[in-house]
């Protein structure tokens, strides 16, 4: 399985070109994505799969799959297995390079044995807030820990000894010596094992003492002949670090290079973040249509190309930027307009009778799937003397400019007849609009070629007769606020209207064919798909993936105008 390189030039590839024409490296080219087996990954972490992966294809090389699995309190086989069915969803393959860190514990150990008896690693038995204490802030320098001049023997017995299981959790931690003075706080000491008696969920209780991220992740990279290693800019002030790990290993040191993470207006991007939303019930789980996941933006109906597309369009950059989520919206949009076929439907139906229909008759209109692909060539919709149409597309008392159905006023139906409203029926206890009463131009059926008459109004409708039921979800962005990440409670930021449930919505029938995750226009409403997780054969759930147009543009002009004028 792979997918086509994004054609987009960008500072990495511009380097990697210019090593290659200097021959500054002879190997091929080998890059991995590294997820922490934690959570699920989302539209973040999209954007470096696309990144690892494309990198590796473009230059005839290959991409490493490596789960940094050194955490067994957080991680676990879900997410592992969660993660692979994404980066395939996506269109990748690591072909025989699925690799964990935990495939490193034992020579990450020899390496940790190897500093002490260099005297570039102790045992110390602070506790993880003396520790902190210790570490010193951006402007003073660190202190010493009193446990830091042990000697190497001592040192050696003890970690072998937190390794045997010895110790509880907390007791004694491993840490490089290096400098408490330095401007870098991640040169201060830093820990490289911790003790941690939890099961891990590939090594099982081999192991009491793990890792840390920062002492496993460059080895591992060094481990692997990884040729680039492309992480976030958040990494780069750890790269030093990194370095002189390598340095007092003396083992081959990849080539870092930082860039600048995804961050999307309306959106979270925080494994933390999102934990807490699932951990609250804000949400479903981590497969929330709603959520910037990649399992969620799947289940809510966003392709691969979209996603794939989205990540070329904002390209790769070194400095931080927000991109607005528009942008996100926009990619599924366009893709969908291309492959997704066209159908009707109600979403609040409104009874409607063509009293001068013949009550037995039914018609086989002809209807056009996708009018930009005339390859998906036209399906037939039964027409009858009782339809439904939107709620939405009749008004007792039109406003101006209002073109769809009212009292004494004329609309086409979408692939059929002219008709005009003749009588309202309504609620006599509530007043409510319950049915209309129409007739109907027989000389005026779409295609038929026997009227010129037109009317400036055109609406979707079901038949009653054959109409099916279903639920519709219509999914909106989960916060309110732009930028979510900057409130002070998240919570507060949340869209109360991120998920409205339609029940009894009557669609075409065809509609009862369309599989899972399948991508169709509902004519006039936007982009659905049937639910994957909530679908049943005799249940039909519909997710909203996108509407038609951008409905929150107008709402983003009328902040920026409130805002007023910068200054």
């Amino acid at each position: 399985m792979s997918t086509e390189a994004p054609k987009a030039s960008n500072f990495i590839r511009n380097i990697i070109n210019a090593e290659l024409e200097n021959r500054q490296s002879g190997k091929k080219t080998v890059t991995r994505f590294p997820p922490e087996p934690n959570g699920y990954l989302h539209i973040g972490h999209a954007k470096s799969i696309c990144l690892n992966f494309g990198v590796a294809q473009e230059f005839g090389g290959h991409c490493n799959l490596r789960f940094d699995d050194t955490n067994p309190a957080k991680e676990e086989d879900q997410f592992v297995q969660s993660i692979k069915e994404d980066v395939k969803w996506l269109g990748f393959d690591w072909g025989e390079s699925e690799l964990y860190a935990s495939d490193y514990f034992e020579q990450l150990y020899d390496f940790a044995v190897h500093l002490i008896e260099k005297g570039k690693a102790f045992v110390d038995d602070l506790t993880a807030g003396e520790i902190r204490e210790h570490r010193g802030t951006l402007t003073e320098p660190g202190r010493e820990s009193p446990y830091r001049n042990r000697t190497v023997e001592e040192n050696l017995d003890l970690f072998e000894r937190m390794r045997a299981g010895e110790y509880p959790d907390g007791a004694k931690v491993l840490r490089a010596k290096i400098d408490m003075a330095s401007p870098n706080l991640n040169m201060r000491d830093p820990v490289l094992y911790r003790i941690l008696h939890t099961e891990h969920h590939r090594t099982g209780n081999s192991w009491c003492i793990y890792p840390m991220y920062d002492w496993a992740h460059g080895q591992s990279d060094s481990i692997e002949g990884i040729t680039h290693s492309l992480c976030t800019l958040e990494f780069e002030d750890h790269r030093p670090l990194y370095d002189w790990f390598l340095q007092e290993l003396e083992i081959y040191q990849p080539r870092q290079i930082e860039f600048a993470r995804m961050n999307l207006t309306y959106t979270v991007v925080s494994k933390r973040k999102l934990m807490l939303l699932v951990a609250e019930g804000h949400v479903s789980g981590w497969d929330d249509p709603r959520m910037p996941t990649i399992a969620g933006l799947r289940r809510r109906g966003f392709t691969p190309k979209s996603i794939r597309r989205f990540c070329e369009l904002i390209g790769v950059a070194k400095r931080e930027s927000i991109v607005g989520v528009a942008l996100l919206e926009h990619s599924v949009r366009e893709h969908l307009n291309e492959i997704a076929q066209r159908r009707m439907a109600v979403l609040k139906p409104l009874k409607l009778v063509l009293e001068n229909y013949p009550e037995d008759k039914v018609e086989e209109l002809e209807a056009v799937n996708n009018p930009e692909d005339p390859a998906a060539g036209k399906r037939k919709v039964p027409f009858s003397r009782v339809l439904y149409i939107e709620q939405d597309d009749f008004r007792e008392d039109p406003p101006r400019k209002f073109f769809r159905l009212a009292p004494g006023k004329e609309v086409r139906l979408r692939y059929a007849y002219i008709i005009k409203c003749e009588e309202v029926i309504k609620n006599p206890e509530t007043g409510e609009v319950i049915e209309l009463r129409c007739t109907y131009d027989p000389e005026t059926r779409s295609g038929a070629g026997s009227s010129d008459r037109k009317v400036k109004g055109t609406i979707h409708w079901v038949s009653a007769e054959h109409a099916i039921s279903a639920e519709v979800r219509l999914y909106d962005r989960l916060f309110s606020s732009a930028n979510p990440a900057g409130e002070e409670d998240l919570r507060q930021a949340l869209n109360p209207d991120s998920l409205q449930r339609l029940e009894g919505c009557k669609l075409e029938p065809c509609l009862e064919e369309v599989v899972p995750g399948a991508g169709v226009q509902f004519e006039r409403l936007g982009y659905f798909c049937v639910d994957s997780v909530d679908y049943r054969p005799d249940r039909l759930v519909f997710n909203r993936t996108v509407p038609l147009r951008d409905g929150w543009a107008k709402i983003e002009k009328a902040q920026q105008s409130s805002a007023g004028p910068k200054k």
